[in-house]
C-alpha cells in the first residue's frame, strides 16, 4: 500500500470522481509526510516568537493603511468581534500601536521610527516566505526589490478587505432592513456576518499561499488550503472565545491571567495551520510528481535509456510532420508515464544539446523539439552524450594502470555498439 498508491497515474481514470478521490488521498499522505520530514511544528515555534514581536508593527501597517482611507475605526471593531476581544487586550494593543506610529512618525531622528517598523514587518516576511520555501523546495528567495513590494501589497490588501467586508455587511443590512425583510435580516445578523468573515480569511489565506512562495502557485492549489485553513481558524477563534469565556466565569482569580498562554497558543496554532496549508498547497500542485517515486529511486540505467530514447522519437516525428511541439505534460499523458520522469528527462536532453525548450507566453506549459539535424540524431550519438554528461578526468595523480584500462575502456564500447548509424527517426 505504501508504494502501489504511486503505482497509477492520475491520467489512468475515467471518471472524475475516480481521480478525485486518488489525488485527494495521495494529498493528505504527502501533507502527513511533510509534517514530520519538514519539522512544520518547530517551524511552527519558531514562527510564533516571530508573530509576538512582528505582531504591534503589522498592525500599525494596517491601521496607517487604514487612517488613509478614513476608516481606522472599522479596524478595531474586526478585533473586537475576533477572539482578541474576548481577551479585553485589543484597547491596549491599540494604545501600543497609537504609540507606535507616533514613534514612526518622529522618532529619535527623523525616519529612524519608520525604517524600525517597515524592518520589523519585513523581517517577520522574510521569515514566513523562508518556512514557505523550504516547504515548496526552493532554494533561491526573490530580491529584495521583490520582497519589499509583496510584502507591502498583502498588508495593504488586508485593510482593504477587512474594509469591503464591512461595506458589505452594511450595505446587505440596510437592503434587507429597508426592504423590511425581518427573517432574512435575522439571519443575516446571526449568520451572514460570521460568513463574511469566513470568506474575508479565506481571501486571506489563499493570497498568503500565492503571494508569499517564490514560485508559482496556482490559484486552485492556493484556494483550497486557503479555505481549509481559514475555515479551521475561524473556528479555533470560536473555541478560543469560548474557552476564554469559559474561564473567565470559573475562575475569579486566574481568569483573566489565563488568557496569556491561551493566546500564545493560538499564536502558535494559527502558525501550525498556515504552515500546513502552505504543504498542502505545495501537496496539491505536485502530486503528480510523486507518481512511482519508489520505482524510480530503484529505475535500472537500461530502461531509463529506453524511455529517454522514446520521447525522444515522439519529439523528432511530430516535428518532421510540421505540428505543434510536445509539451512534457502531453508526453507523460499520451503513454501515463510519471510526470516527474517527463521532465528529469527532456531536461537532460536539454542540457545534453539533443533538445531546445522553447519558452511559452500566457503561462502555457514550455515545449520541446530537436536542436540538431533529426537525420544527425543517431541512438549512438544521444547514448554518448547521455554518458558524458557531467565531469571527468578529475583526478589530479591517475594511475598509469588506470590511464591505460581507460583508452581500452573507450575503444571497447565504441567497437562494441556500432550505434551510430541508427537514426532515431527510423525507429
Amino acid at each position: 500500500m505504501r508504494y502501489d498508491m504511486w503505482r497509477r497515474t492520475t491520467t489512468e481514470f475515467d471518471s472524475f470522481l475516480q481521480k478525485l478521490v486518488y489525488s485527494t488521498i495521495r494529498t493528505i499522505v504527502l501533507v502527513a509526510r511533510g509534517f514530520t520530514s519538514k519539522n512544520l511544528n518547530d517551524k511552527a515555534k519558531s514562527l510564533t516568537y516571530s508573530l509576538i514581536f512582528a505582531i504591534i508593527p503589522i498592525l500599525a501597517m494596517v491601521v496607517a493603511v487604514a487612517k488613509g482611507f478614513g476608516v481606522a475605526d472599522v479596524i478595531e471593531q474586526q478585533l473586537n468581534q475576533s477572539f482578541l476581544g474576548e481577551t479585553n487586550l485589543v484597547p491596549t494593543i491599540m494604545a501600543m500601536v497609537q504609540r507606535y506610529l507616533d514613534t514612526a512618525q518622529g522618532g529619535l531622528f527623523i525616519g529612524i521610527g519608520l525604517i524600525i517598523l517597515l524592518w520589523a514587518v519585513y523581517s517577520f516576511f522574510q521569515s514566513v516566505e523562508t518556512a514557505f520555501n523550504k516547504i515548496w523546495n526552493v532554494h533561491r528567495s526573490r530580491s529584495i526589490l521583490r520582497q519589499a513590494t509583496t510584502y507591502i501589497a498583502i498588508v495593504v490588501l488586508i485593510p482593504v478587505l477587512i474594509v469591503c467586508s464591512a461595506g458589505i455587511n452594511i450595505s446587505v443590512h440596510t437592503a434587507l432592513e429597508g426592504a423590511n425583510i425581518h427573517w432574512l435580516l435575522t439571519f443575516f445578523q446571526t449568520s451572514g456576518a460570521r460568513l463574511l468573515q469566513f470568506i474575508m480569511c479565506w481571501l486571506l489565506f489563499t493570497l498568503m499561499y500565492i503571494a508569499i512562495p517564490n514560485t508559482k502557485v496556482r490559484f486552485v492549489s492556493a484556494l483550497i488550503p486557503g479555505v481549509i485553513m481559514g475555515t479551521i481558524f475561524q473556528l479555533l477563534q470560536i473555541f478560543s472565545v469560548y474557552l476564554i469565556a469559559t474561564l473567565s466565569r470559573t475562575s475569579i482569580v486566574y481568569g483573566a491571567f489565563a488568557t496569556i498562554p491561551i493566546l500564545m497558543t493560538w499564536l502558535q496554532y494559527t502558525s501550525l495551520l498556515i504552515l500546513i496549508g502552505a504543504e498542502m498547497s505545495y501537496a496539491i500542485q505536485n502530486n503528480e510528481e510523486f507518481e512511482y517515486e519508489h520505482d524510480l529511486n530503484l529505475m535500472s540505467r537500461r530502461y531509463k535509456d529506453f524511455i529517454t530514447v522514446y520521447l525522444l522519437s515522439n519529439i523528432i516525428k511530430r516535428f518532421e510532420a510540421g505540428e505543434v511541439p510536445y509539451t512534457a505534460h502531453e508526453l507523460a499523458v499520451q503513454d501515463n508515464l510519471p510526470i516527474r520522469l517527463v521532465n528529469q528527462l527532456l531536461s537532460r536532453l536539454v542540457e545534453t544539446g539533443i533538445l531546445t525548450e522553447i519558452q511559452q507566453e500566457d503561462d502555457k506549459d514550455n515545449t520541446y523539439q530537436p536542436a540538431l539535424d533529426t537525420h544527425k540524431i543517431s541512438f549512438g550519438m544521444v547514448i554518448s552524450r547521455i554518458e558524458k554528461q557531467g565531469t571527468e578526468h578529475f583526478l589530479q595523480a591517475p594511475s598509469p594502470q588506470m590511464t591505460a584500462f581507460w583508452d581500452k575502456y573507450q575503444k571497447t564500447i565504441k567497437d562494441h555498439r556500432q550505434l551510430d548509424d541508427i537514426i532515431i527517426d527510423t525507429l
